[in-house]
């Protein structure tokens, strides 16, 4: 809910900084409270771990500008269904099981339901395509992540993967917010969207995790496209129809479905 919630209110700064921009404080700020809580030393690692978490970091920043610019243009909720084609992707990559081609096929029939290539309110194509990257780049993300946590203490390889995240949304944030970035109101939102969005999330998760088996936390993060279709409902008035409910529902079981066959713990979005 944290994270569903991080990302509609973040959707509340578009229209004075733009997506651009709130991709950049969210990332900024995520990246300050990770590296206090952590305090990282990259003397003495590996080039091998440096370029390691380089590519963690492009992952994890290309995935939050993606987003935020496809949130900016279709409806939260169908923008994190569609997101979820990468877990899924991964989770079927990793399995040896037939069966995970049934839930390959829901989650394309679900997609498509969403993009309704052939009719006339299909989804916006920018967002279409900036929501397929960030699908792209959350796949990259689960695997570097899985690497990283291998070589790197706790959270110290994510902290040094949020530094260099940053630099991704860092000129177009600057080219389009500018001095708006500094001030007050947006300040406090985009600190409170890092917060939901990062912070909160990452040790709520860390923690679940330490309790639940993995396929159990995999079923429940399969339900965040229907936290996200509720945040954008409540928090930012976008309704959806019959048909993107019976879309989302496709991929949400086959979210479920692969999880539950699968046993393996897949990273959450950052």
């Amino acid at each position: 809910m944290s994270v569903q919630f991080g990302g509609a209110l973040a959707a509340t700064l578009f229209d004075d900084i733009g997506p651009e921009g709130a991709a950049l404080l969210r990332l900024w700020f995520s990246a300050a409270v990770l590296m206090l809580a952590w305090r990282p030393v990259v003397r003495g690692r590996a080039p091998a771990d440096l370029r390691l978490v380089g590519a963690f970091g492009l992952a994890l920043g290309l995935m939050n500008l993606s987003f935020y610019e496809a949130l900016h243009r279709i409806p939260l909720g169908i923008a994190v269904t569609i997101e979820f084609a990468g877990p899924v992707g991964v989770a079927v990559a990793l399995s040896r099981r037939r069966l995970d081609l049934v839930w390959v096929a829901l989650a394309v029939a679900g997609i498509v339901l969403l993009a309704d290539p052939f009719g006339g309110g299909g989804l916006d194509p920018v967002g279409l395509a900036f929501v397929l990257t960030a699908a792209a780049c959350w796949a990259a993300y689960i695997l570097l992540a899985q690497r990283t946590a291998g070589r790197f203490r706790g959270g110290e390889g994510l902290a040094l993967a949020s530094l260099v995240a940053c630099l991704v949304p860092l000129v177009p944030g600057l080219a389009v917010a500018g001095s708006r970035l500094l001030d007050g109101h947006v300040l406090a939102v985009g600190f409170c969207v890092a917060l939901a969005s990062s912070v909160i999330p990452y040790s709520l998760e860390t923690e679940a995790l330490r309790r639940i088996p993995a396929n159990v936390f995999g079923v429940l993060m399969s339900l965040e496209p229907v936290v996200a279709a509720i945040a954008g409902l409540v928090v930012l008035g976008q309704r959806l129809h019959g048909v993107d409910l019976v879309a989302m529902a496709l991929v949400v079981a086959a979210s479920i479905g692969v999880t539950r066959s699968s046993r393996r713990a897949l990273p959450a979005e950052a």
